[in-house]
């Protein structure tokens, strides 16, 4: 099976793909929080595509103790998906 691809098409691909590493070394040697509050990533991504995202369970939520805990979002989740809505807009 081959699959034609162009050179722009490829550039941006290859790009999302090396800054997504990028953002999970930075994640995994500490410079960088894995999750995010609810409201940090409503600012970062909109409240309306998180929401949306995680009303699709395309995103999962998590909360780390009963009542009044903040709600924590994984950054990596966020970040594919995000990016995922950027690329379906070129292919």
């Amino acid at each position: 099976m081959n699959i034609e691809i162009s050179s722009f098409h490829l550039e941006l691909l290859l790009q999302h793909a090396s800054e997504m590493g990028a953002l999970c070394a930075l994640t995994k040697v500490g410079k960088v929080k894995p999750y995010l509050k609810k409201s940090e990533a409503f600012r970062i991504y909109g409240r309306a595509n998180v929401e949306l995202w995680i009303e699709r369970g395309l995103i999962t939520p998590r909360k780390d103790g009963s009542d009044s805990a903040a709600w924590r979002i994984d950054r990596m989740e966020l970040e594919a998906i995000c990016r995922a809505k950027i690329l379906l807009r070129y292919l």
